[in-house]
């Protein structure tokens, strides 16, 4: 009986930690989550010319190529981006091979910055 006494639960202070951790897990979410979605934006415009050239939207050319993802850019309103400085675009008979590479840097606090990298290569058919 003496022992259930002694174990009261979490403290006050206990429960002001978990809140303040789980705000700093939040706001290192809200920080990072809207660069993954710019990737993923980024990864269907690439795909969507192969997916669009079956349906008589061609990219015959990297010129054709870099223009559509500078599109893709514009209308998903992804800042602080150039196709150029992003993407290499090779073509190799009737297949672009597309490397995208870049990273992103967020202030976390003062002189410490979260840094997101992606590097990801595809190989996208022009029909």
């Amino acid at each position: 009986m003496q022992a259930m006494r002694n174990q009261r639960g979490v403290s006050f202070f206990g429960v002001l930690l978990i809140l303040v951790l789980v705000g700093f897990f939040v706001s290192i979410a809200f920080k990072l989550v809207p660069h993954y979605i710019d990737n993923k934006s980024l990864e269907q415009g690439i795909l969507a010319v192969e997916r669009d050239s079956m349906m008589g939207d061609k990219v015959q050319s990297v010129v054709e190529f870099y223009d559509h993802m500078s599109k893709t850019i514009q209308v998903n309103s992804i800042p602080d981006l150039a196709v150029q400085d992003i993407m290499q675009i090779t073509q190799s008979g009737d297949q672009f091979l597309v490397r995208l590479k870049y990273e992103k840097r967020e202030p976390l606090i003062k002189n410490i910055d979260l840094v997101v990298t992606f590097d990801k290569e595809y190989s996208v058919r022009a029909q």
